[in-house]
């Protein structure tokens, strides 16, 4: 099926980058030049919500057209069910070439966000052979067609592990340029594509290339801050405003080198006449807190510098500008297939049906609840499990009836907020008056009042029951795992 005029798509998420660094913006820093000039040409939405605060259940939401409760990939069941259809499944089967061009640890077979991905660079592939051999890679794989998906906060706190190793410098050097080679290759070798592309720089921790780390951070040593967010959360390791700030000028730097690259891969696009006719959309998947609410990374919280994230949008029938309009990333799944045409071919995957009040090409969509945006953040058990190690090595005991222990879930309108959790109390915000959601209000208010009515509506047709059975205990797991696979665990230090 031949592609018309503006169907191939290309889909950025700078992985962990927040709205507020970005001078399209409104960021005092020169972070990004390149991103302020293709907002020039694109829709630019200040009001665009992530379906939760980390990589895994945002992107199956990107990917899948659903909030996290219905796709249910989330860290209590890391991966998305067999029979869940995705985007780039429903693409292959309306003919287009798709590619996957990533080194997160989250975004491969493993977890199943690269199903119908014909061209990949995913974790594995990315590694040096030292690090993760084939056979480990092929360890990892047979577990997902195994009944044991237990042990995978295990594995992908490993991959986490091996990330911090590639981005320190004492492994490989950033993975962008190589996914942005990669990325051009593709679209040249291709008439009709979607080419997916994660970039990580951005994820702690930071060690940015040493021209960006000059402009942004003279003199700060990536080794001498707190790279580890776990041991600020859990109350081992305190961090001084003037360490975040140097902890800040690594992070910017390490987006100026993301705007680079898209930069270069942008103006590839356009040497190649491939521009014009190219949805662009560029994305964060999830931001990230330096200290705001006590808060390090993008765990354990469900604020606004985490879920209220960039959303640019570029087509040849999208008007360049800015909008208020509040818009959630799942929304972008219904965009693509408006713009490929290729609703029709989602049942033959068992993907969820095209719907076009869904899509960001759609003049006055009408969407139930649609002023208002809903994330969902179930349990963090990696992260979680990183946490207690950090706390038990300092001699902390965590309170289980606290934000780290909690679910949580919001409903979001650009006016007010409210957020329901699990262990500790309600917290409501509004947003127009109190955008640092410093100073909680209470139900009495009107507009919290009406923004909590939705989220009470939005739990009836779309979420799960917190007192639902959390995911098996992985040493429940190990129980029925044959001794080989036992050997491969306490080959990686999961197992004594």
């Amino acid at each position: 099926m031949p592609a018309d005029d503006g169907r191939n798509v290309l889909f950025v998420v700078m992985d962990t980058v927040r709205k507020s660094h970005l001078t399209p913006y409104g960021y005092d820093r020169p972070t990004t030049p390149g991103l302020e000039d293709f907002a020039e040409e694109a829709l630019v939405y200040e009001q665009a919500v992530a379906q939760a605060p980390w990589t895994l259940p945002v992107h199956a939401s990107m990917f899948t057209g659903r909030y996290p409760s219905q796709h249910t990939a989330t860290q209590e069941a890391p991966y998305l069910p067999d029979d869940m259809g995705t985007l780039a499944q429903t693409l292959s089967e309306a003919g287009y070439a798709t590619a996957c061009y990533s080194s997160n640890a989250w975004i491969t077979p493993y977890t199943r966000l690269t199903a119908g991905f014909e061209d990949q660079d995913n974790f594995f592939k990315v590694l040096p052979g030292d690090v993760l051999s084939g056979a480990l890679a092929s360890f990892w794989q047979k577990l997902t067609d195994s009944r044991f998906r237990g042990v995978a906060d295990r594995l992908v706190e490993f991959g986490n592990e091996i990330h911090e190793y590639l981005a320190s410098g004492e492994g490989e050097a950033s993975k962008t340029p190589r996914i942005v080679d990669n990325t051009m290759d593709f679209v040249d070798d291709n008439d009709d594509w979607f080419a997916f592309i994660n970039l990580m720089d951005a994820h702690l921790p930071y060690y940015p290339p040493e021209e960006y780390r000059e402009e942004f951070a003279p003199g700060v040593d990536p080794h001498a801050v707190c790279q580890n967010s776990k041991e600020y959360n859990s109350g081992a390791r305190d961090i001084s405003d003037e360490e975040f700030e140097d902890i800040e000028g690594l992070y910017d730097a390490e987006i100026r080198h993301i705007d680079a690259e898209l930069e270069r891969l942008f103006d590839h696009l356009k040497e190649t006449d491939q521009w014009e006719d190219t949805l662009v959309v560029v994305c964060a998947d999830h931001g990230e807190l330096h200290g705001e609410h006590g808060l390090y990374g993008h765990e354990f919280g469900i604020y606004d510098p985490l879920v209220n994230v960039p959303l640019m949008v570029k087509h040849p029938d999208v008007e360049a500008g800015r909008t208020d309009e509040q818009v959630e990333l799942l929304d972008l799944y219904d965009t693509v297939l408006d713009v490929t045409e290729a609703g029709d071919y989602t049942d033959r995957v068992g993907a969820r049906s095209f719907d076009s009040n869904r899509s960001l090409l759609t003049e006055g969509r009408d969407i139930e609840d649609g002023e208002y945006a809903f994330v969902d953040y179930h349990r963090p058990v990696v992260e979680l499990n990183q946490l207690e190690t950090k706390a038990a090595e300092a001699g902390i005991e965590l309170d289980e009836d606290s934000r780290f222990y909690s679910r949580m879930r919001a409903a979001r309108r650009p006016d007010g907020k409210y957020i329901r959790n699990e262990r500790i109390p309600d917290e409501a915000y509004r947003l127009d008056s109190d955008p640092g959601e410093t100073e909680r209000v209470s139900t009495d208010d009107e507009v919290i009042e009406e923004v909590f009515a939705a989220l009470e509506r939005f739990e009836d047709r779309a979420a799960d029951e917190w007192d639902a059975p959390a995911a098996a205990d992985a040493d429940e797991a190990l129980d029925h795992m044959d001794e080989e696979a036992k050997e491969r665990l306490q080959d990686l230090g999961y197992m004594e």
